[in-house]
């Protein structure tokens, strides 16, 4: 993403914006929570706010380019929006977070839905249990 894509999204191209879109996606870790961006800015030297971040990523989140998680660790983490779908696998121990597709879980969370009457607009889901490491 860059400054055509701000613009896009209706927002204007600012220096934290920027600096922000540029941490989530270079960062190994996809799931950033605001502290983890506010200690990258501060290593590359920049001097950007708390309540900058938590904006800038308030605006990310309205305009749909970062997609906020609330796992049970009571802290929220963003992440880049892509286009295509993915659930979470969640460490309870060391909080490592895994991604994975699966197409029979995604069918068959739709067929519930249909079976409940619903029509899905969104879903996510998270499983919890300990990674390798921590077994």
């Amino acid at each position: 993403m860059d400054a055509q894509d701000l613009k896009t999204a209706g927002l204007k191209v600012t220096l934290p914006r920027l600096k922000i879109l540029e941490i989530l996606e270079k960062s190994d870790n996809h799931h950033m929570s605001a502290e983890d961006i506010y200690r990258s800015l501060v290593m590359q030297g920049e001097e950007v706010g708390v309540a900058t971040i938590y904006r800038v990523l308030t605006q990310f989140e309205e305009v749909g380019m970062i997609n906020k998680h609330n796992f049970d660790n009571g802290q929220s983490v963003y992440e880049l929006s892509n286009a295509e779908h993915h659930d979470h696998l969640l460490c309870v121990k060391c909080g490592k977070i895994d991604e994975f597709n699966d197409a029979v879980i995604e069918q068959h969370q739709h067929d519930i839905a249909t079976k409940y009457g619903y029509q899905l607009t969104d879903h996510c889901l998270y499983l919890y249990g300990l990674c390798k490491n921590c077994q």
